[in-house]
């Protein structure tokens, strides 16, 4: 299976099917409302208005696997986000990304670009001690680490990158670019 054989849940209740993005570039995120990585929400927001007109779309799923971090109701997260950082891209239906009940698509990225570290400086050390206190062997496997990981597809449908929450959001969009 490829990247456009999986859906994602909508707020509404329907699934959407990432066929309907071939030949776009994909940005997909687990987000969440209550994070210190939430201001993240600005710059996706910036990239967004920046690249949607070039072929960017940008799937945001919120997911509360993460300290509980995203408390609210798919409505809530709506308001929130469209109240504070003025995102335009849709949020899908709030939902798990590590674990047995992860979406599918989540456990497809996950097998197409595993964890390969935090990177350097001081979130990235945090991460990594907040992190061995939950899982000492968080390093061994490709499980999502924390809120606003980031994949990105290209237009043939290509995960080619994966950032965690710690990495520059410069890099994110550098990426973004270079595929338009």
């Amino acid at each position: 299976m490829g990247i456009y054989d999986y859906t994602v849940p909508t707020t509404n209740g329907e699934e959407l099917a990432l066929s309907q993005y071939e030949g776009k570039v994909m940005l997909i995120v687990n987000t969440a409302t209550g994070c210190g990585f939430t201001p993240h929400y600005k710059d996706l927001e910036a990239i967004y208005e920046q690249y949607h007109d070039q072929g960017l779309e940008i799937i945001d799923v919120p997911c509360n696997q993460f300290a509980g971090q995203t408390p609210g109701t798919d409505d809530e997260i709506h308001e929130f986000c469209t109240l504070k950082y003025n995102t335009q891209f849709p949020q899908m239906k709030k939902s798990d990304v590590n674990g047995e009940n992860a979406l599918p698509l989540f456990t497809y990225l996950k097998e197409q670009k595993g964890f390969e570290g935090f990177g350097k400086g001081p979130a990235a050390l945090a991460m990594g001690v907040m992190l061995k206190k939950i899982d000492k062997n968080y390093k061994e496997n490709p499980d999502i680490k924390w809120n606003f990981t980031k994949f990105v597809v290209d237009r043939q449908g290509n995960v080619v990158a994966r950032f965690e929450p710690t990495a520059d959001m410069k890099e994110v969009a550098k990426c973004v670019a270079s595929l338009m």
